[in-house]
């Protein structure tokens, strides 16, 4: 498909959500693309502008209820699943059987070995899928990404972590091991549905780690540099709860393999990103949450500090995050110029 074909017929579903939210807003501008459905559970249906009124006016869109006959009679050429995890690959098999092709954005088709998701999830059920499944970072993937008829996007933190540290380990700068990533994640990484844990009182003014030793993201974060590096890599990877809306800040540090300069580490994430359209570069200004919110960028730095390298990186958990990035991946699979829509 090129720009002058028809628009790209996209289906969403589970467009009640954050990030849910943030596609239908972006593609109402999209030059190419049309929300042609939006479908979600049996609690969460109704006028798309009911959920959000930021889109009163903008759209008529309607959350359905969920039928795989109903979406498959649409005629669509994409679907974006934006359910939870162990919710998409009950529904991929039957969309795929269909025609369609899917860019999820749960964490079911980015682990490539079953055994692994096993262990931090659950027993997959769609093997065959799993096998297919291309990895949805573009900087790494991209020409896998276009011919994929499935994506598995990214995690936010996943992505924050690996678009700092992969150049380094590529050119050989950084140890393999040890790399320690301390995150601070925005609370719309959360998700939605209300908790205790993400009311008011609890958030505001509480900064606090969590999942220690065990968040699923970091098996993700070492599967992609290990593939990417073509060496064995592990992390320590630590997330924490700021009280702020959206964004995200990853401070990583790594031991350097050799004598290494500072110039040198600008120079390797130089020259793996001065070609890409939605990584930046940072010197003089470090990566901060506030200088990408509401864009598709992600921020990076690294330097030599008491003989550790220290890499900055930052981005919106909403957009790069997910559903800026999973239409930068549409925009890909689709043969579309692959910034079209972001900006």
């Amino acid at each position: 498909m090129t720009p002058n074909d028809r628009k790209i017929k996209v289906v969403l579903i589970g467009g009640s959500g954050y990030a849910g939210f943030e596609v239908v807003r972006w593609l109402l501008r999209h030059p190419s693309a049309e929300i042609v459905g939006v479908f979600g559970p049996e609690n969460e249906l109704g006028p798309m502008d009911e959920f959000y009124p930021l889109l009163s006016g903008q759209t008529d869109l309607t959350q359905e209820i969920f039928d795989a006959d109903r979406v498959a009679s649409i005629g669509a050429d994409l679907a974006m699943l934006c359910v939870p995890h162990k919710v998409a690959m009950s529904y991929v098999p039957t969309l795929r059987a269909a025609g369609l092709r899917i860019i999820d954005w749960s964490a079911d088709y980015r682990l490539s070995d079953a055994a692994v998701y096993e262990k931090w999830y659950l027993p997959h059920t769609d093997p065959a899928g799993l096998k297919t499944a291309v990895y949805g970072m573009p900087e790494y993937y991209r020409d896998k990404i276009a011919e994929a008829s499935l994506v598995a996007n990214p995690g936010c933190y996943p992505t924050c972590s690996i678009l700092a540290i992969a150049p380094l380990l590529r050119a050989g700068l950084i140890a393999p091991d040890g790399i320690v990533i301390n995150a601070v994640s925005g609370v719309s990484g959360a998700g939605r549905t209300p908790h205790l844990k993400f009311h008011f009182p609890e958030r505001n003014e509480n900064f606090e780690p969590y999942g220690v030793g065990t968040h699923r993201h970091m098996p993700e974060i070492e599967q992609v540099l290990t593939d990417v590096s073509g060496t064995q890599s592990t992390v320590l990877f630590q997330p924490h709860l700021s009280p702020m809306d959206r964004g995200m800040l990853c401070s990583i540090y790594a031991d350097p393999a050799g004598d290494v300069s500072g110039e040198q580490l600008t120079a390797a994430l130089a020259e793996a990103y001065d070609n890409e359209p939605f990584v930046r570069v940072r010197s003089e200004v470090l990566p901060a949450s506030k200088y990408v919110s509401t864009t598709n960028f992600c921020d990076v730095s690294a330097g030599l500090v008491k003989g550790k390298v220290v890499m900055f990186s930052a981005l919106d958990n909403v957009i790069k995050g997910a559903s800026g990035q999973a239409i930068q991946n549409m925009n890909i699979m689709f043969s579309l110029d692959e910034t079209m829509g972001l900006y």
